[in-house]
């Protein structure tokens, strides 16, 4: 009996989506390991309910992921709209082309236990959402996937996920030995019965495959000359912490930034570190203010509504100079908002969201890889200016996942002992370099480095002060270590031509997605190139040269902005991206913006489409298919 006909493909984008708890999220991680170990770069993107426990079989209730799998090793973003679907049920499915998120000649592959479901609502909406696919060009497999798993485990809930993935592994043509592999890692601390019913319930599912599909997807892996790892960016913070030299990290669980934690949990304390959770956010923050305020290299992590909690204390470590890193995993808001979705809405926040004057340092990560590097610097700064800095990751980099080349721990270089020796006479606890606003740091019980620290407004001697000479004074050198920082920043590089018709400039996640349609667009003759910002506060210099270049500059973010055709909008009330407003306000150029909140990281056609609108240039005609080289391999 010949096999299937194999299609090779330079890429494939999976998505696998079931109801909550059904284990699509456990079938997604197998499958991305299983493409990691055959070499294929990728970049994952969870699919997670809004809601603890959402209602079954509806769309709220649709849990997965999305994978990004390529012949080459470097995949940036979660890329354009899905290739293939697997849906547990119809359901699930429906959730997927509400979001707009599938080609229309997606490939869906859907239990076909639905369509004889003792509840005839549940037959009726089946048939009516697989038309739906079928009428925007979708082809639809079914396969028993149900009655399949009910022959090997009783409670099919628990297994038809890793029959799934089994199907999956004879769909995209990978090793079932490996496979076996990644499953046994996997439920490694589970006993041996459930690993040996997972892997028999995987071996189904590719035998299933085999036997039954009549075509499968190979994406041939490019060796990658290095080592490599795959890790999400809350792991990546985790191990770039203990990299840094960090010696406790006080938290409060939030999504999606708790995984961190967790992780710092497993592995801190073999390195001298200490987790504490505390009570609350504030109670988190204020731990992390005391110890470094005692000389430990302390930091907090949290989310968007923990940060608005963290404020009043966010203030006294400006005051103190207390230096202390923040990482604020962002989320959608406002209020609890979208708890598990992608937003950038916490910039304005973090560099302004204090009581009075308070100038902070913000850096933004762009990329997993960038998750693990950015936290030496950001405790090297934090230690070095006596400083807050804040560090902003999202939902996109936390929860998914990116191959890179394995961290060189070369690069982020230890804080060195504290030097104790005894503190020369006359030296003051806020003594400030007239030209810097520096000054040193005194560590309580340090011989003779007694002083007086307060919240209040206070004189280079610590003590409160109220006349307005020495509150100018202070304000004016906490400050003006923003303007010393900034003196030693690079400009950042163009990506791109130096000068053009549009420059599209981004900040954190959205790297990979704007460069990518840059490339795109450029391809096709269009004159743009794009910049991205990693110091938001104090921004980079020579912004303003490099934008005087362009034609039209445009910023991209996944925050709110008023669309300029909008009932009652007008260029005097208009909202603009967050991003864009600082750029506007630093640079006093006309900064337009394509700033949305789709819950989700952007698409790169969607950007393509954007710089094509802004130069008035028509639409491009995208097909959704992939080129496909096809060729006959029998079993």
């Amino acid at each position: 009996m010949s096999g299937p006909s194999i299609v090779k493909l330079p890429e494939h984008i999976v998505e696998i989506v079931s109801d909550a708890g059904e284990g699509a999220q456990k079938a997604a991680l197998a499958f991305a390991q299983l493409c990691a170990k055959s070499g294929n770069g990728l970049w994952t993107v969870e699919i997670i309910p809004s809601e603890i426990q959402p209602p079954p079989h509806t769309t709220g209730s649709a849990s997965g992921n999305r994978i990004r799998l390529a012949s080459r090793s470097r995949v940036t973003n979660s890329g354009n709209r899905a290739n293939m679907v697997l849906a547990f049920n119809e359901m699930a499915l429906l959730s997927r082309l509400e979001t707009g998120g599938l080609a229309d000649d997606v490939l869906v592959v859907i239990d076909d236990h639905w369509a004889t479901h003792p509840n005839t609502a549940y037959q009726q909406s089946y048939r009516e959402v697989l038309s739906q696919a079928k009428s925007q060009g979708a082809t639809i497999i079914e396969i028993p996937l149900e009655s399949e798993t009910a022959k090997y485990v009783d409670d099919t809930g628990r297994g038809k996920n890793m029959f799934a993935v089994g199907l999956l592994c004879a769909l995209y043509s990978k090793e079932l030995p490996v496979l076996k592999k990644v499953i046994q890692g996997i439920f490694k601390k589970k006993s041996g019965e459930v690993i040996a019913t997972a892997v028999t319930l995987a071996e189904a599912g590719y035998q299933y495959g085999i036997e039954n599909l009549e075509t499968c997807y190979e994406i041939e892996a490019i060796p990658a000359g290095t080592t490599k790892v795959a890790m999400n960016g809350n792991t990546a913070l985790a191990l770039g912490a203990v990299a840094a030299g960090f010696e406790l990290c006080s938290m409060y669980p939030i999504t999606p930034a708790t995984s961190a934690s967790h992780m710092l949990s497993e592995i801190f304390e073999e390195f001298g570190g200490f987790v504490h959770q505390a009570e609350d956010e504030i109670a988190a923050i204020g731990v992390a203010v005391g110890a470094s305020w005692s000389g430990k290299t302390a930091l907090t992590i949290t989310s968007g509504p923990g940060m608005a909690l963290k404020t009043e204390f966010q203030g006294l470590a400006v005051m103190t100079e207390t230096p202390l890193v923040i990482v604020d995993v962002q989320r959608g808001g406002p209020s609890t908002g979208l708890p598990t979705k992608v937003e950038q809405s916490d910039l304005l926040h973090a560099i302004y969201g204090a009581p009075g004057d308070a100038p902070k340092v913000v850096m933004a990560a762009s990329s997993i890889e960038e998750c693990y590097y950015i936290l030496s610097l950001a405790r090297k700064i934090a230690e070095e200016f006596r400083m807050l800095v804040i560090v902003l990751s999202d939902a996109n980099l936390a929860t998914g996942q990116q191959i890179f080349d394995r961290p060189d721990v070369s690069m982020t270089p230890r804080r060195p002992p504290l030097d104790l020796s005894p503190v020369e006479p006359g030296a003051l606890p806020y003594d400030w370099d007239s030209e810097t606003g520096l000054s040193q740091r005194l560590i309580p019980g340090q011989a003779g480095g007694m002083g007086v620290t307060t919240s209040l407004n206070h004189d280079r001697n610590g003590k409160a002060c109220y006349d307005s000479v020495r509150n100018q004074t202070g304000h004016t050198m906490r400050s003006r270590k923003l303007a010393a920082l900034q003196k030693g920043l690079k400009r950042p590089p163009v990506y791109g031509a130096d000068e053009g018709d549009l420059l599209i400039v981004g900040w954190g996640s959205t790297r990979g997605a704007i460069e990518e349609a840059v490339d795109s667009a450029r391809a096709d003759g269009i004159s743009v190139s794009s910049l991205h910002i990693q110091f938001l506060s104090p921004l980079p210099p020579g912004l303003k040269a490099i934008f005087s270049r362009f034609k039209k500059i445009m910023t991209v973010e996944i925050n709110y902005s008023d669309d300029k055709n909008d009932p009652f909008i007008t260029d005097e009330n208009r909202r603009y991206g967050q991003l864009a407003w600082i750029l506007r306000a630093a640079t006093l150029i006309d900064i337009d913006c394509y700033a949305q909140v789709p819950g989700r990281p952007f698409m790169p056609v969607e950007i393509t489409d954007e710089i094509r609108q802004t130069l008035d240039l028509e639409p491009e005609n995208v097909s959704n298919a992939v080129s496909m080289n096809t060729t006959e391999k029998g079993n």
